[in-house]
């Protein structure tokens, strides 16, 4: 197919959309409930991954599923197929420090056209929670289709998207064995920037996407569910650091 004409089919498909934004974190809530059971902590960092003179009896992963709602420029989305997300905290010397494991999500079809986009991770994150913010976290939405090319995305490694995700719902414990936590987290202040690596698609997608999209007109809101397990000795949940999941004890 000529690039002329794919470019004509994709602004008839696209501009059907008429998604509305601004979505509040009380979204999420509509999306499919996150499993409490099976925390696969497969993705946690291996012990030779912690930082150099980390006590393993200091130290816990944490694997944590979400579903929630998207809205991202144009697009407003449910992630109802959810995301995983591995990571190690803990202390050396007293300091805290994270160590990041993995994250996986599956491809979620924006309505009314053929293409797909999906979050990764790109390269940055910090759930040392305090009083102004339970999170951050940098991402990047690939995008895929029919003749869009690989790597195509909003965001990139370089130039993400940058997530500072605030408390919607206070930590609370759903099972004790294995210790898994709920909470919400959301963030609707966040920029979004031009595509990346789409070729001539890019200035199309931009403008029916309406990227780069300024703060306000995007927002991410999540229900999560994280299990945690300790490094140390078998069972072990804790350790006295504060990270994303505050308000438990460990």
């Amino acid at each position: 197919m000529r690039p002329a004409r794919l470019a004509r089919l994709l602004v008839l498909s696209l501009a059907a959309l008429t998604l509305g934004v601004g979505v509040t974190a009380g979204s999420a809530h509509a999306a499919a409930p996150v499993p409490v059971q099976g925390a696969d902590f497969s993705a946690c960092p291996a012990l030779s991954e912690l930082p150099e003179g980390a006590d393993p009896g200091d130290w816990r992963c944490e694997a944590m599923t979400a579903v929630g709602h998207l809205t991202l420029g144009r697009i407003g989305q449910s992630l109802d197929k959810g995301m995983a997300i591995t990571f190690a905290e803990g202390t050396v010397n007293g300091e805290f420090r994270q160590v990041f494991g993995a994250m996986t999500a599956a491809p979620v079809r924006v309505r009314g056209t053929w293409l797909e986009i999906t979050p990764r991770y790109a390269g940055y994150f910090d759930f040392q929670s305090n009083d102004q913010r339970r999170g951050e976290l940098n991402l990047k939405f690939g995008i895929s289709g029919p003749a869009v090319p690989s790597g195509c995305s909003i965001g990139t490694d370089a130039d993400p998207v940058r997530l500072v995700l605030k408390e919607t719902a206070a930590s609370t414990v759903v099972s004790q064995d294995p210790l898994v936590v709920a909470f919400g987290v959301a963030d609707n202040r966040f920029t979004a920037p031009r595509t990346s690596g789409c070729g001539r698609l890019g200035p199309v997608l931009d403008a029916v996407l309406r990227m780069p999209s300024p703060a306000g007109a995007n927002s991410l809101a999540l229900d999560a569910r994280a299990g945690l397990r300790g490094y140390g000795e078998a069972g072990a949940a804790g350790s006295s650091v504060s990270g994303l999941i505050s308000g438990i004890s460990r």
